[in-house]
């Protein structure tokens, strides 16, 4: 399921009166990137976008059993604090799956959740986590397989993910070519597109189509959308086979 599907800012953009800001149609409403996967042993969440308090309640998700980082950015990561109930619920702390610089970025940016009065505070009054590191080769995780692949954002590495024929690709503007044979033979790719004109750190619309013409995915669905790009007229005009994913699109994992 797709909680989130926007920007770094959002759909509607504040104090933006744009076509699809002020659209009523609420699959241009955006909230910021994150997944849920329902698996065989529990919910995988992917990412913790700022909105995560509001995804989740919306979508009636009552229950996350681990955590997946694809990197460290603000708008993937600076909701974790609502998964300070979890621990509560499961009984043990949250596993994090993520890489060193992610886990760095969450020490310091949530030092509070990590210093020795932590220990003292009520159930709840911090988030209880327990670190798991990855790297790019595949492991095993709440009942599935998942395939780490590298991507490029600009400047940075971020991960993506394939959980059977299922790849989430978000946050990038180039595949290196190590990477590209994780993405073969895929019934889904789900894959940034952020805007027409060309960005320096994620694919354009263009670009997008391109690559994913090039990994030959049963079904593409686009995500980290701007505002630039309108639901109803952007899925108009794609090829067959690729569309604008929404927030609260739910697709069968293969």
């Amino acid at each position: 399921m797709f909680l989130g599907t926007g920007t770094s800012l959002g759909v509607p953009v504040i104090g933006c009166d744009c076509e699809t800001c002020v659209s009523l149609d609420p699959r241009n409403f955006r909230t910021r990137c994150g997944l849920v996967l329902g698996l065989p042993e529990g919910n995988l969440l992917v990412d913790t976008p700022p909105d995560l308090w509001r995804q989740l309640i919306r979508e009636r998700i009552g229950l996350i059993h681990a955590t997946l980082f694809t990197h460290e950015h603000a708008d993937h990561l600076f909701g974790l604090d609502d998964l300070r109930l979890f621990a509560h619920y499961l009984g043990r702390p949250v596993p994090i799956y993520c890489e060193a610089a992610v886990e760095a970025r969450i020490r310091k940016s949530f030092d509070y959740a990590f210093a020795p009065e932590a220990a003292t505070y009520h159930a709840g009054g911090v988030p209880q986590l327990e670190f798991r590191r990855i790297g790019l080769e595949p492991f095993e995780l709440l009942g599935v397989r998942v395939t780490p692949l590298r991507l490029r954002h600009g400047r940075f590495n971020v991960l993506g993910f394939r959980f059977g024929n299922v790849a989430y690709c978000t946050d990038t503007n180039g595949i290196p070519d190590e990477s590209w044979p994780v993405l073969k033979d895929l019934d889904v790719l789900i894959l940034d597109a952020l805007r027409h004109k060309p960005h320096p750190t994620h694919f354009s619309l263009d670009e997008a189509i391109a690559v994913a013409q090039r990994a030959g995915a049963k079904r593409t669905l686009f995500t980290h959308l701007s505002h630039d790009l309108e639901h109803a007229a952007t899925n108009a005009a794609l090829p067959d086979g690729m569309e604008v994913a929404y927030d609260g699109m739910r697709i069968p994992l293969t």
